[in-house]
């Protein structure tokens, strides 16, 4: 029920400009999910979706963000092993594959724990090079 609970709610904030936790619910609720504001908050910090400046509305992090979710790499063979803060690697992993890397073969997100798979060790190594030039600026 999470997981897809949290599918719908990605699928919403992607097609709507959605501000606030009670107006997710009540797309939510259209839906046929029934959740109550503490488990959407607990939903939107696990996805780690942001408020979008301007108009305040809910959005995946973007590649600025990236930065500062990443905690720490390491690279072992066409394996990339991504880690970050309690609750943000689903989120974050979410980001990579709607990214569309052509490194990227696909990802596994955990807690704090990201694993990509990638296509070749050559791949891998382009890869970690490109997040850790976001980490740096």
């Amino acid at each position: 029920m999470k997981s897809w609970r949290q599918s719908q709610i990605l699928e919403v904030v992607d097609r709507l400009p959605v501000a606030s936790q009670e107006a997710l619910r009540q797309e939510l609720r259209g839906r046929g999910i029934d959740a109550t504001q503490a488990t959407i908050s607990r939903d939107l910090k696990e996805l780690g979706l942001v408020k979008r400046a301007g108009d305040g509305a809910y959005v995946r992090p973007g590649a600025e963000r990236v930065a500062s979710l990443l905690r720490g790499m390491e690279r072992v063979d066409a394996l990339l092993v991504v880690r970050t803060d309690r609750g943000q690697a689903q989120g974050l992993a979410e980001w990579i594959d709607r990214a569309h890397l052509d490194e990227v073969a696909g990802t596994i997100g955990g807690d704090d724990t990201i694993l990509l798979v990638c296509r070749g060790g050559a791949a891998a190594e382009t890869l970690e090079k490109k997040l850790n030039g976001m980490v740096k600026g």
